[in-house]
């Protein structure tokens, strides 16, 4: 099994000690994993106060270094929200969700946590793509 990791360039990356996402080859595919993504955008929360903003935000983040990674959003096998209100955003969240992955129907988890690392921020997404060893569709 091989191993590959990508770095967004991120502010946090270098500072906490992770990647953006991991891909771990072998067993006739490759995984891709995100780190958790939010609407963090040149070092200010974007969308302050708009659930379902930040949740387009960070999906579109996490897809797009998976992109960078080999992968297309056709690949995500497995999503998960962490929304800091569940009662208040689950479903400006998990519109977000359905906008982008309603095609694809990947497994979703979303639970609710107490805060994330900066106040403005309403939700954090990691996803896992998944592609066949030889490139073709899943």
């Amino acid at each position: 099994m091989a191993v590959e990791r990508f770095s967004s360039g991120g502010i946090y990356e270098d500072e906490v000690g992770y990647s953006r996402v991991v891909v771990a080859s072998g067993y006739g595919g490759h995984t891709g994993w995100t780190a958790g993504t939010t609407a963090m955008v040149n070092g200010v929360v974007a969308h302050p106060g708009d659930p379902h903003a930040q949740a387009v935000v960070a999906f579109q983040a996490a897809l797009f270094a998976l992109e960078r990674a080999g992968f297309t959003r056709a690949d995500t096998v497995q999503t998960r929200m962490y929304v800091v209100d569940v009662t208040a955003h689950a479903d400006a969240v998990g519109r977000a969700h359905s906008e982008i992955f309603d095609d694809i129907r990947p497994a979703a988890t979303m639970v609710g946590v107490s805060a994330l690392v900066h106040p403005q921020m309403l939700v954090e997404v990691e996803v896992v793509a998944w592609r066949p060893e030889d490139g073709s569709a899943a």
